[in-house]
């Protein structure tokens, strides 16, 4: 097939470069980033603080330093991440029962609850984000990007 008989965008063209599927799939999810982080917003909450009391209401009490490998987030932002859900009441920093020259971080009660809103709203930022697509189209979509990150 000739170059002018194929339907595909030229290389190196803007167009060529958003139909590509990494291009689409970085959309999709910054555009569903965008719709959770405005539905935890109103709780005084980043998608970051969700994700930091998540894993600490999962897997805590945990080390601030194990909280940093888990996450992959920078360890001062971390720190700030911490003050702010503790501040908030919705963490608790304690020496670490198995090494007291380090602080665990474990999720207070108002904190779970407030995660479970959180993952509430989540869902429903992404059945927003799903709407254009059926049911089966959502099931499908869900399979196919699972086995991608599973790779």
């Amino acid at each position: 097939m000739s170059p002018q008989q194929n339907d595909s965008p030229p290389p190196g063209s803007l167009a060529h470069l958003q139909s590509l599927p990494s291009w689409l799939a970085g959309r999709v999810a910054a555009r569903g980033r965008s719709l959770v982080s405005e539905a935890i917003a109103a709780h005084g909450l980043k998608l970051q603080h969700y994700a930091v009391l998540a894993t600490v209401a999962d897997e805590g009490p945990l080390a601030q330093a194990d909280l940093v490998r888990r996450l992959g987030f920078d360890p001062k932002d971390v720190v700030l991440l911490v003050n702010h859900l503790e501040r908030e009441g919705l963490l608790l920093r304690e020496p670490d029962p198995r090494d007291r020259r380090k602080n665990a971080v474990t999720a207070t009660p108002p904190g779970r609850r407030l995660l479970h809103t959180c993952a509430h709203l989540a869902d429903r930022a992404n059945e927003q984000l799903l709407a254009p697509l059926t049911p089966a189209e959502r099931r499908t979509l869900l399979a196919l990007l699972t086995r991608l990150v599973q790779d």
